[in-house]
């Protein structure tokens, strides 16, 4: 099943939409107002059978998109967790995983403009499979943390390359610099390994599975939970393969006008175009 946050009628709502197109609405149905309270409550079971037998609000095409979890309060990122990445970009992982935060300001959904910065013409990509937690908690042991995964989405860790030299957190949260969606699609739908594919105005730019992982899931789980309490809800963004566009020759920044796709399997693609910072 997939599981939405959309505004219909200039509400905002969460619900799932279903094979054939139709959204069903889930807010408050005894599930949680919000998608992330209905992960937080164990209730996605539930959730997926009032779907497919609800009454249907509208179709997919009639509802704006917002981010799957809107009311998140972290994103944790990992950096450099694909060895042909850290290559590329000649880093050393070292024998831990490399976590820095985004803020959630920094990232759009689904079909929302990328914000290429009035004050940078390099603007980067980076194609991540999002681990979204279900069940919180601290000093989780590595065999256990596949059961605190509520399930995935997609996320683009759009980065400013050039203020990314300068600092991690400023280069990594630049506002509307990154996407994530375009849904929720709960763990028990899910098997691995995923294919990741990322491409720039049709073509490929990325492509790569998550076998390739250096940390897996539940290293990365394990390792975020030593420093804080995850909660239902948190975000792991969990790095990005070879073929950023700064190791391209010549590099290939992310201009206004393309389009930008990253596709998972068994999950969807995230599409978003690249427009120029108002000025």
């Amino acid at each position: 099943m997939k599981f939405i946050s959309f505004l219909f009628g200039g509400v905002a709502r969460w619900g799932a939409v279903r094979d054939d197109g139709a959204v069903v609405d889930l807010t408050g149905a005894g599930f949680g107002v919000t998608l992330r309270e209905a992960i937080a409550a164990g209730r996605l079971g539930a959730a997926t059978l009032a779907a497919e037998a609800g009454e249907a609000l509208c179709q997919f095409g009639d509802v704006t998109l917002d981010s799957p979890l809107p009311d998140t309060g972290r994103i944790l990122a990992v950096g450099a967790n694909y060895s042909d990445h850290a290559a590329e970009m000649n880093r050393d992982v070292g024998g831990d995983p490399q976590f820095f935060i985004r803020v959630p300001s920094s990232v759009v959904p689904h079909g929302a403009p990328i914000l290429k910065p009035r004050v940078s013409d390099h603007l980067d990509y980076e194609g991540e499979l999002a681990i979204v937690i279900g069940k919180g908690g601290r000093h989780i042991a590595e065999e256990d943390a596949m059961d605190h995964v509520a399930g995935y989405t997609i996320f683009n860790d759009g980065t400013v390359r050039d203020y990314q030299q300068v600092s991690l957190p400023v280069g990594k949260n630049f506002d509307a610099s990154g996407s994530i969606g375009p849904w929720f699609v709960p763990a028990t739908d899910i098997s691995y390994p995923l294919t990741l594919e990322t491409r720039v105005n049709g073509e490929v730019r990325q492509h790569n599975n998550t076998d390739n992982f250096t940390f897996g899931p539940a290293r990365l789980i394990e390792y975020a939970s030593r420093f804080v309490a995850l909660e239902p809800g948190d975000i792991i963004a969990s790095g990005t393969p070879a073929g950023v566009g700064a190791k391209r020759k010549p590099p290939l920044w992310l201009k206004a006008g393309d389009v930008l796709e990253i596709e998972i399997a068994q999950i969807g693609t995230l599409r978003n175009e690249i427009v120029n910072e108002p000025a």
